[in-house]
């Protein structure tokens, strides 16, 4: 099901657990904690607004040719990509998700999602992140995305890493490959933990806080 403006998408994915919220029902977004989420679910606080900062704009306006730039470099997909798509788990609806692209493999007809991430690299920490790996708030978001589309069998995360030496921008890209049958355990647990966050949603009951880890 897609919307037909912004204003709407943004109404619809208020009504659920959204891919960028799934790390912070687990306890593993930098940014958010998951009573912070609940807060944001059940009324009591706003959402921040951050469409106005510099690397959101960038990324919104990076999507379009980032995704084009893939269809030239992986003509063994068919890419599928509905704005202000919005879709939901036929079981539980109020997991819900948009993608930045729906994958189908041409050879095997199987079914898959594409993630696109532009990000700055201002730390050397940050880089590890990224090494062999994606960082944790993204791998739930991925997962995630799994649980919305039961008929995915893998993901592609799509990956543009932006960094800045002595006024010289260096950009990486890299791909990330996420077979679903490789994480059946994790997406159960996400699953149940969804469903628990969303029954104190819907009760108004307040989580215990999940401190990440160190």
């Amino acid at each position: 099901m897609g919307c037909k403006t912004e204003q709407e998408w943004h109404r619809e994915r208020a009504k659920g657990i959204g891919g960028s919220d799934a790390a912070a029902v687990l306890g593993r977004n930098p940014y958010m904690t998951n009573v912070d989420l609940w807060e944001i679910k059940t009324g009591r606080r706003l959402q921040e607004d951050i469409s106005d900062k510099p690397c959101v704009i960038f990324g919104k306006k990076a999507e379009d040719p980032i995704r084009e730039i893939f269809k030239l470099d992986h003509p063994e997909y068919e890419v599928i990509h509905e704005e202000y798509g919005n879709k939901h788990n036929p079981d539980f609806p109020f997991i819900r998700g948009s993608f930045d692209g729906e994958l189908i493999e041409k050879a095997t007809g199987k079914r898959g999602i594409l993630e696109i991430k532009t990000t700055n690299i201002l730390q050397s920490m940050q880089k590890e992140k990224w090494n062999d790996q994606v960082p944790d708030n993204y791998f739930c978001q991925v997962l995630h995305y799994f649980l919305v589309e039961p008929k995915a069998e893998f993901a592609i995360l799509k990956a543009r890493l932006r960094m800045e030496y002595d006024g010289q921008i260096r950009a990486t890209i890299r791909h990330y490959r996420f077979e679903r049958s490789d994480y059946l355990k994790d997406l159960e647990l996400l699953k149940v933990r969804e469903i628990e966050f969303w029954d104190k949603v819907l009760n108004d009951v307040r989580p215990n806080l999940i401190l990440p880890p160190i």
